[in-house]
Order: structure tokens, then sequence, then C-alpha cells
């Protein structure tokens, strides 16, 4: 009995899918190293907080001790911040260490003083090897900014962090030298953003 049209499209789907899976096992077999990654989430496209903390909720959910130092949010409330501050401060530390986006506060030496302070309390955090993920949020604003050295934030990811600890570092305009070591970098891109309609951020989505 000759197969039908259908089948013969089911055959080479099937085909074609098993030939994928090999290819995509033999690749799989040569991958075993394990490592603390650099991640670097920039562009100007919505979501690179969002999708840093999408990891650090994985992290909790696999009891993997974590932390978020804020670099230039201030205290105001968000649905991560609220989440993680009212039911998980046994295995996330949450430090908001800035005091609002750099046109709120109009102050660069403040703003570089509570930029240093946030580096030496993500530094302490990073060097700790119990800590298994540390979020730095919007550091790369405080670096476009020169209110950190860069030069001092690359050396300290490439000597001092320990191998297993991922450390995440979002925020617009990441510098060529934090991308350059970074193992993962993924730059957002805006295609389009409510905001430019007139609609202000939404709870739930922005917040």
């Amino acid at each position: 009995m000759t197969d039908t049209p259908a089948q013969d499209d089911l055959a080479r789907h099937a085909a074609k899918m098993a030939k994928k899976k090999a290819a995509r096992e033999k690749i799989m077999a040569t991958k075993s190293d394990q490592k603390g990654l650099i991640i670097v989430h920039t562009g100007k496209g919505k979501g690179k907080s969002s999708a840093a903390f999408g990891m650090i909720f994985r992290c909790i959910a696999h009891q993997m001790p974590c932390a978020v130092v804020q670099f230039i949010k201030g205290g105001m409330s968000t649905g991560e911040r609220d989440l993680i501050l009212d039911r998980f401060t046994d295995i996330c530390q949450f430090h908001t260490m800035g005091e609002g986006f750099t046109w709120e506060t109009q102050d660069k030496a403040r703003d570089t003083e509570m930029a240093q302070a946030a580096w030496e309390k993500a530094k302490d955090l990073i060097r700790d090897p119990a800590i298994r993920m540390v979020l730095l949020d919007e550091i790369n604003i405080a670096l476009r900014y020169d209110y950190l050295d860069i030069d001092d934030v690359v050396a300290f990811l490439q000597t001092e962090k320990p191998d297993m600890t991922h450390v995440v570092l979002t925020g617009r305009n990441a510098k060529d030298a934090l991308i350059e070591i970074a193992d993962l970098v993924t730059e957002m891109e805006l295609v389009k953003h409510p905001f430019r309609a007139g609609i202000k951020a939404q709870i739930g989505v922005e917040y």
C-alpha cells in the first residue's frame, strides 16, 4: 500500500528531527565543563533586569544561595524586591544601594559615593563561595557615568570571582571591556515601547 502525501510528510519530519537530535547529542557530548559565568544584559530594550531576576528566582527554586545589589534604583517598591524581602531572605540577600536614577538625584558626588559603596558590598558577596549567583542590577549605568572604574571591575571579576560563582551585570551601554570578558552577553533590542505612546510604567510589567 502506497503512503499518502501526509504520511510521507510525517516520515520526512521524523527523519529530520532524528538527524537533528543526533547532531545535538554529539555537540552536547563535548560540553562537560562547569563554571561560574559572567553574564551581561545590555541594550536599549526592556527586560534586562527582568531576565536577570528570572535567574535569581531559578537559583532560589534550586536552593542556591544568591544575592542582589541594586546600584541605581532607589528604595521604591518592586515586585521582585518585595517578594524576596518578604519570603526569601534566608537564601537571597537583597541590597538596594542606589538612591534613584541619575536624573533624579542630580548629585554626581553623592551618586559616585553610593556606587562605590554598592561595589564594595558586591565584592564582599562575590568573594563568598557559598553564594552561587550575584546580580549587580544597573551596574552598567554606574560604569557609564564613571562612578566606578571599569578596569577595577574587570580585574576583580577576572582574579577574585570564585570559579563556580555566577555574576550577572545589567544596564544599558555595557562597556566593551566588560563584554570582552563576559561568557554570556545579551543585547535587548528596542522595537516598540508603550512609553513612546504616552503610557507610563505598568505594575506587574515594569515593577
